[in-house]
């Protein structure tokens, strides 16, 4: 099959195009490039002009480079006329089919195009000047006037956040809620002081809440910060606490307040307000006999056992009758003896404002702490009390005595965090005023459009809803910035939120003539908070005093709002003149023509002019943006600068023609304007003129190489190589050429000439030392009589050898008696080691192993390893120049080392035999002899040891390496009496083997060891360690701590016997030579922290001092929590803060304080009397 024939491509399309317009400069072909001129005008730095040295940094002329129109110039460009939609015929042609070669065309000018164009000024950061808006914002924002108190200004009538101390979220959240109660609120504003303490009462907490109340209702800003109010409570503000705690003891104080007033309305307000009343029963099964007993409650606690509860049937629970029968009877006073009989709790009284508490706090009996339950629970927009008020047979008539226990949700308090000890409080309430539900983060507030979305239509509730609609699932949907969850039931009408972190719901009365829920903005009836009471603020008079402090808050705010106001006007009118000046400068810097009177500045400093009123210069610190900072310095008083042109000067203070791509021309005037109008200084005024001379030659020398190198080279290999190997041709090296052959060789170095071919280091590749051929073919290569000519006239000094000339003689003579040399070398290196088999034997063994009863010699280790080595290779290694034992001996003639201790002997010495010896003195120049003889355990040597300067020559190391001996737990503590370098036998009882050790034998008094512990059992380890002179015992126990795995808390260190207990000094210091040993003992983990089994020992959490040293605990905060408000006839006969009542230790039934025994368990009490 023929191949498959290719389609032929059209032709393109070159032609130019009707209409297109040609620059006259391309078509002369006179586009004039910076350094254009180099190697075509100019071929030697002699011929260099001013008018290179301008065109090198683009100064030219007739440069490449554009006088960009200046776009910010006050020129009003003439309008565009109409185009003439008829097509004119010249000469029998159309017009647009005509070819326009016009000098009158339009530059395209953008940032990168024009970056290293000198004429162009057009992208220097105008545009933040142009744009007043944006100037004005960064020229405040430099200005350091600090943020604007109009931002913190209060929304007319919104409410306002509080100020987060630290770890107060947990009263903010309270007090949000409290001052939306209007009955608490106004009876807070009527607490007097008496008159004769008007001072400390102004100090105290009751005075600080009228004025956080005052705040909250009339201040003109958006946060208040009750830091009185916490000082006064001498709240810790770094310690979270408890919201239902906090609530509990701060009613108390309060009600303690309350009860000096002399109005009698307030000393019954928070009974009157927040209490209930609940009675605890028992009824007997046989003779229906009542024990009852009436109680108080501030809030109602709902416990929550599962997921997706819902508040009625928690209620419901709480109210279940409990059974007693069995082991648990009852025992009847009537019926005198146990009786089965029910257990029962009944709400006989709910106060007007109901607080449900939702225990998420619970104690875990595993972890003996308390953890957070996530359990969500659902609870509805108005909840139905009715059913859940009286006795259990009357519980579903809807008015008890013509009373409507009807309750609409006023606020939810949220536990954002998933742990019991730390998290973060938020409250969701309903403002009375604006009739609106808002969320209260601390100081943000946010309205919420709607508590709950629009709700789904719902059947009614007495007409039957079809099969089709039983049974259908709840649907799900989140509010916004919060845990709630709305779940809307088809089958009921009634909403309900559910969340996972609600904490306590406040919940109002609905009056007999207000039926309508708070359940958004449609709302337009307000509700009454309280029954009976307005829910208009103007009803809330605000103390004097309170008032005042808030005045005065407000004043103070409304001068700093002046204050700023004015700082604000002068600033303006400073950016109106320093925009004008600068606009003014840069609209008319840019030249009109070339030759125009200018100045040359750094682009960079430029910018940095341009943006110094509206930033500031960066720092050092930040990178490459630093480089600004040097090139603008601010004065004293931050109003002049200094302007550097560094950046594109030369080491001789002039202009780089290397850095002229961050040059700028602009106008002599413009730069005199700069200096008079905006106060700056340039450190070196530059003009054009003064391009530096010296940098431009040697600029020019690199680029001329540039060009005409290739062009050599070129020329180079089409002539250089030899075709004919009879040509007479001239040598030269390899290396040389191969570097010199490339666009730029390595040995080229800037603006200096090449090395020649005979440069000493390519001079030895050619002719050797004596001058004549080098032997060695590889390092020199042929080229022909023309390539040399080339050569000779770019190095007109070089000299070289030709093709005729011969190798040199003696060079070649002397490569013949090297061969001979090797081989006589060769079979020296065989004859030793035959004379000497026994020797070299052992080198492939230990050394230093004696033969017993056999004489033997020590001489240097290092001597015995380098003759084997030569004897691998003889002819490329130095045999050795013989052996020498003065390096064992001490200036008194005796041995430095002990023969017997093998960290002496182990790397420095070798043993050999008498009679190997001898022969070596045959062989080598040695001495003196140092005999040693074998006898099993120990070795016999004629010299002593001097043990003075041995120690002295362990002893001056810098490093060295020691052994570090890791003791059994059943080893005995070393001490110096017991020490020995030989390891450690464990004594063994007689009679008795020893038994193997298995994993349930290791354990400490019962407890099973860690496995760090039990790898440490078997046999003593001994480890290598290199230590340096200046190391310390902590700097050990760390190495051994890696190399080991023991713990250094765990790690006790004996230098024989003595243990080593200073981390922080030298193991010198503690007498630690050179190869010495060290003791390492593993003391066992401290059992009591020790769990059983392979659980974690978990620490209990700090509980903390919760409200002890602080107001609210002045007394006992165990008492202070089972203390509620009394009715204003009991409150006259108990002091305030005394516990009225006590729990019993069996079944936790509150009881009164004169009670011997429980009332329901009849357990007695104990008192110490």
């Amino acid at each position: 099959m023929p191949p498959k024939r290719l389609r032929r491509r059209s032709p393109s399309d070159s032609a130019p195009m009707a209409g297109e317009r040609f620059k006259r400069a391309k078509l002369a072909g006179s586009d004039y490039s910076a350094w254009g001129w180099v190697g075509s005008e100019v071929t030697d730095v002699s011929e260099i002009s001013q008018y290179h040295r301008l065109a090198a940094c683009g100064f030219s002329a007739n440069g490449s480079y554009p006088l960009c129109t200046n776009k910010y110039a006050d020129t009003t460009p003439p309008s565009p006329s109409k185009q003439n939609t008829n097509r004119k015929v010249i000469h029998g042609e159309l017009e647009d089919d005509i070819i326009v070669i016009s000098d009158d065309e339009g530059l395209s000018c953008d940032s990168k195009t024009c970056r290293n164009n000198p004429y162009c000024l057009n992208h220097l950061g105008q545009d933040k000047w142009e744009d007043e808006d944006r100037a004005l914002s960064a020229f405040m924002k430099r200005s350091n006037l600090g943020e604007n108190p109009i931002y913190l200004a209060r929304d007319p009538g919104s409410p306002i956040g509080l100020k987060n101390l630290g770890a107060t979220c947990y009263a903010n959240a309270f007090l949000q809620v409290w001052f939306q109660d209007l009955a608490f609120r106004r009876g807070v504003y009527q607490c007097q002081p008496p008159q004769e303490s008007t001072q400390q009462f102004e100090e105290s907490p009751i005075f600080q809440l009228q004025v956080t109340f005052a705040a909250m209702q009339e201040s003109t800003q958006n946060t208040f910060n009750p830091v009185k109010l916490v000082e006064s409570l001498k709240l810790r503000t770094t310690e979270q606490q408890d919201a239902q705690e906090f609530s509990k003891l701060f009613m108390a104080h309060l009600d303690s307040e309350f009860q000096k007033q002399s109005i009698p309305g307030l000393k019954s307000l928070l009974a009157d307000q927040f209490q209930g009343k609940q009675v605890y029963g028992t009824l007997c099964s046989s003779c229906k006999t009542r024990s009852e007993r009436e109680s108080e409650f501030l809030e109602v606690e709902v416990n929550i056992p599962k997921n997706n509860a819902k508040l009625e049937d928690r209620l419901s629970a709480l109210l279940q009758p409990e059974e007693l029968s069995g082991d648990n009877k009852y025992f009847c006073s009537v019926c005198n003896e146990l009786r089965d009989a029910q257990r029962y709790t009944e709400f006989r009284e709910l106060p007007p404002v109901l607080h449900v508490s939702l225990l998420r706090f619970v104690f875990d009996l595993q972890t003996m702490e308390r953890k957070k339950s996530k359990n969500a629970i659902s609870f509805p927009l108005t909840l139905d009390m009715n059913p859940f008020l009286g006795p259990p047979n009357s519980r579903k008539i809807t008015n008890d005595q013509g009373k409507n226990h009807i309750y609409h949700l006023r606020g939810v308090l949220l536990h954002k965090g998933s742990s019991a000890y730390h998290g973060h409080y938020e409250a969701q309430v309903f403002d009375v005023q604006n009739k609106s539900w808002y969320q209260f983060n601390d100081e943000t507030v946010t309205k919420m459009e709607s508590l709950f979305p629009t709700l789904k239509s719902a059947a009614p509730k007495d007409k039957p809803l079809p099969s089709s609609h039983r049974g259908r699932t709840k649907k799900k949907t989140r509010i916004d910035d919060s845990d709630l969850e709305i779940l809307e039931y088809v089958v009921h009408v009634t909403p309900y939120v559910s969340s996972k972190d609600a904490y306590m719901l406040v919940y109002a009365r609905e009056n007999a003539s207000d039926k309508q829920s708070p359940a958004g903005p449609s709302s337009t009836k307000p509700l009454n908070v309280i029954s009976g009471c307005s829910t208009s603020p103007t009803h809330s008079v605000i103390p004097q005093r309170a008032l005042e402090v808030v005045n005065a808050m407000n004043g103070e705010y409304d001068k700093a709002c002046d204050e700023y106001g004015e700082k604000e006007n002068e600033v303006k009118r400073q950016f109106e003149r320093k925009r004008r000046i600068v606009m003014d400068i840069y609209r008319s810097w840019s030249l009109l023509i070339v030759v125009q009177d200018s100045s040359v500045v750094s682009r960079q400093a430029l910018e940095a002019w341009l943006g110094r009123h509206l930033a500031k210069p960066p720092k050092p610190s930040e990178g490459s943006k630093g480089k600004q900072k040097n090139l603008l310095t601010l004065s004293e008083d931050g109003e002049g600068c200094t302007i550097s042109n560094e950046d594109i000067t030369c080491e001789h203070g002039s202009l780089d023609p290397g850095k002229a791509s961050d040059m700028k021309q602009i106008r002599k005037s413009a730069s005199q304007r700069i200096l008079e109008q905006d106060r700056a200084e340039f450190s070196l005024m530059l003009e054009p003129i003064n391009v530096c001379d010296q940098c431009t030659r040697n600029a020019f020398s690199e680029r001329l190489y540039q060009i005409q190198h290739p062009r050599i080279v070129s020329h180079f290999d089409a002539v250089g190589q030899v075709e004919d190997e009879d040509q007479l041709s001239h040598w030269i090296s390899k290396a040389w050429l191969k570097d010199w052959r490339l666009n730029k060789p390595k040995m080229h170095e800037s603006s200096r000439p090449d090395p020649p071919p005979d440069d000493p280091e390519f001079a030895k590749h050619v002719r050797c030392e004596h001058g004549g051929l080098t032997t060695n073919t590889s390092t020199r290569k042929r080229v022909s009589p023309e390539g040399f000519k080339i050569l000779k006239e770019l190095f007109p000094d070089w000299t070289t050898l030709t093709s005729d000339d011969e190798v040199c003689a003696v060079c070649q003579a002397l490569l013949h008696i090297s061969k001979e040399d090797k081989r006589e070398i060769r079979r020296q290196a065989e004859d030793e080691k035959a004379k000497l088999k026994h020797m070299y034997e052992m080198t492939t063994m230990n050394p230093t192993i004696p033969v017993v009863g056999e004489p033997c010699a020590m001489i240097p280790a290092q001597f015995l390893r380098s003759w084997k080595q030569w004897l691998f290779r003889p002819t490329e290694l130095q045999r050795p120049q013989g052996i020498d034992n003065t390096i064992f001996l001490c200036e008194h003639g005796d041995l430095i080392i002990d023969p017997n201790d093998p960290a002496d002997i182990e790397h420095d010495v070798a043993l050999i035999q008498r009679r190997d010896y001898e022969v070596l003195e045959d062989l080598y120049p040695c001495g003196p002899l140092i005999q040693v003889e074998s006898h099993g355990d120990d070795l016999s040597h004629v010299i002593p040891v001097c043990a003075e300067c041995r120690r002295a020559r362990k002893s001056s190391f810098e490093t060295t390496e020691i052994v570090v001996r890791v003791l059994r737990p059943s080893d005995p503590v070393p001490t110096p009496e017991t020490y020995t370098e030989d390891d450690p036998v464990p004594d063994e009882p007689r009679g008795k083997k020893p038994f193997p050790i298995t994993y349930g034998s290791r354990k400490v008094n019962g407890l099973r060891q860690s496995k760090r512990i039990q790898q440490s059992s078997g046999q003593v380890k001994r480890r290598k360690v290199t230590i340096t002179r200046d190391m310390t015992v902590k700097e050990l126990k760390m190495r051994l701590h890696d190399e080991l795995n023991i713990p250094t808390i765990y790690q006790r260190l004996f230098h024989r016997g003595q243990e080593i207990e200073d981390n922080a000094a030298s193991l010198v210091s503690f007498g630690v030579i050179s190869n010495d040993v060290l003791d390492l003992r593993e003391e066992a983990e401290d059992v009591d922290l020790i769990g059983s089994g392979d659980e974690e020992t978990r620490k209990p959490a700090d509980e903390g001092r919760a409200f002890g040293g602080t107001l609210l605990g002045g007394g006992d905060i165990s008492e202070t929590r089972n203390t509620t408000i009394s009715s204003s006839s009991s409150r006259q006969e108990s002091p305030a803060l005394e516990p009225l009542e006590k729990s019993c230790p069996a079944c936790t039934f509150v009881n009164p304080l004169d009670v011997l025994a429980c009332t329901i368990c009849d357990t007695v009490f104990y008192t110490d009397s």
